[in-house]
């Protein structure tokens, strides 16, 4: 009986969650070719290849993303088995900041997690836009934060790339009215690049809702008056994509990113940023 080894696996993990092989060492604390190694240790006792190497980045082959869904669940149950029979001694407070239009679905299930693995630590989740979050970071007003960007910033990790999809209500017409009626915070990062995409589309807009108020904006697109734009698969239960055919502008691609303190040495965080990483990188 061939025995798998955690650090490979975990390796693998890296490697899908970062992006690449250099991220991932840079994550695990490891060289680039130490990485690889473990990759190769693997792709031998499986007598499978598990990544494909041909183009200039690297992709999962079939069997890669076969043992890869293996590879999350071993790695977590490892982590929750070591932190249960030897760590019970945490305690104290975690900062954790997350734009408030992707908390769903993927935060809560990582605070349950972490609470059943940590339950001496509290959490407190700030919500807010990306930019107000970075600066809270870097006044260090957050231990982790995850933002929404269409790039990545020095000392951050890429755990999704996403597209940016145009929101309104189910069966719609507001999509079709032109000037086009749009309803954003005045703080959302996405606003800027709606106006640019709609500017450079020449299409006339106006903005009908201006607010510090999600449930306003959601109110309004859900009445049919204006629409409004969300990352792929972060979408309000009551509001759908619009399937609108070329009729309104493509919008770039977000990336959902991830910044952590010098704190993140620590056992609780660091299990914070992998439950992190691991459902942000599932959906």
């Amino acid at each position: 009986m061939r025995n798998l080894d955690m650090a490979t696996l975990r390796s693998l993990v890296a490697i899908a969650d970062a992006g690449g092989v250099t991220r991932a060492a840079g994550f695990l604390h490891l060289t680039q070719s130490a990485v690889s190694m473990q990759i190769k240790r693997l792709e031998d006792l499986l007598d499978v290849k598990l990544l494909d190497r041909r183009g200039r980045s690297v992709a999962f082959t079939a069997q890669g993303d076969q043992l890869l869904t293996y590879a999350r669940r071993m790695v977590a149950m490892n982590d929750e088995v070591v932190t249960r029979m030897t760590v019970q001694e945490y305690s104290g407070t975690l900062r954790l900041g997350v734009p408030h239009d992707i908390v769903y679905p993927a935060v809560p299930q990582v605070l349950k997690q972490f609470n059943a693995a940590y339950p001496g630590i509290r959490i407190l989740l700030e919500s807010r836009h990306t930019q107000p979050l970075k600066e809270m970071f870097a006044k260090g007003e957050c231990d982790v934060i995850l933002t929404t960007e269409t790039s990545l910033g020095s000392g951050g990790i890429t755990l999704a790339q996403r597209r940016l999809n145009w929101i309104g209500a189910p069966g719609g017409a507001a999509w079709r009215q032109r000037p086009l009626s749009i309803a954003y915070g005045r703080v959302c990062s996405f606003r800027g690049l709606a106006v640019a995409a709609l500017d450079a589309a020449e299409i006339d807009w106006q903005m009908l809702v201006e607010t510090d108020n999600d449930s306003t904006i959601h109110a309004t697109v859900s009445a049919d008056l204006a629409v409004f734009t969300a990352i792929e698969g972060t979408e309000p239960q009551q509001l759908e994509r619009i399937d609108h055919g070329g009729a309104l502008p493509e919008l770039p691609v977000q990336q959902i990113n991830l910044y952590a303190s010098d704190a993140a040495q620590s056992a609780p965080l660091q299990h914070l940023i992998a439950l992190l990483s691991s459902k942000i990188a599932e959906r």
